[in-house]
């Protein structure tokens, strides 16, 4: 039985890297669970999520030989899952995905199963968060607060509010990610 691609989503500063930081150290010994490193064309020291950097030239190289199973564009990056990834699916392992409100239809229709978990928080939360991580400027953070307002994830399979203690939020995912 194939393995689930478990995508969370969430818009910019909705505290994806917190929860699935926190959901991966609790589900460590899990062997039915396995959580994607990403490969991204930002710089290793930009901050967040722990990721593959890549060149954009080298990220189109892999992208044109087909070693993404699922890759995007979103604020000025690309971002794509290594298709290595599927291998551990066709053995039955869950991956979880931090993943792209833009792609879920085409992952829905090519990498099933497919679950959808959407991270959501308030917008004034959104901004705060995104202010305090400081890699955006004023205009970029109202952009993602308003990218986040006109594209909200109606196919979710499953919700975690994100507005209070993290811990919260954790207990949450790893619910969601275990009902997948």
């Amino acid at each position: 039985m194939t393995g689930a691609l478990i995508l969370v989503v969430g818009p910019s500063g909705v505290g994806k890297d917190t929860l699935l930081a926190g959901a991966r150290d609790a589900l460590a010994g899990d062997p039915g669970f396995v959580f994607a490193q990403r490969d991204i064309t930002r710089p290793p020291d930009a901050g967040g999520e722990a990721h593959r950097p890549v060149s954009q030239a080298e990220f189109d190289r892999i992208a044109g030989s087909g070693g993404y199973m699922l890759h995007w564009a979103a604020h000025g990056l690309s971002y794509g899952l290594p298709i290595a990834l599927q291998r551990l699916r066709q053995a039955g392992v869950a991956v979880v995905a931090n993943g792209s409100r833009a792609t879920l239809a085409q992952a829905r229709a090519t990498l099933a199963p497919v679950r959808v978990v959407a991270i959501t928080a308030p917008a004034v939360m959104l901004r705060e968060r995104l202010q305090a991580r400081g890699r955006e400027t004023p205009a970029e953070i109202e952009a993602r607060v308003a990218r986040a307002a006109a594209w909200p994830v109606a196919e979710a399979d499953a919700a975690v509010i994100n507005d209070g203690p993290a811990t919260d939020g954790i207990t949450a995912l790893v619910a969601a990610i275990r009902a997948a």
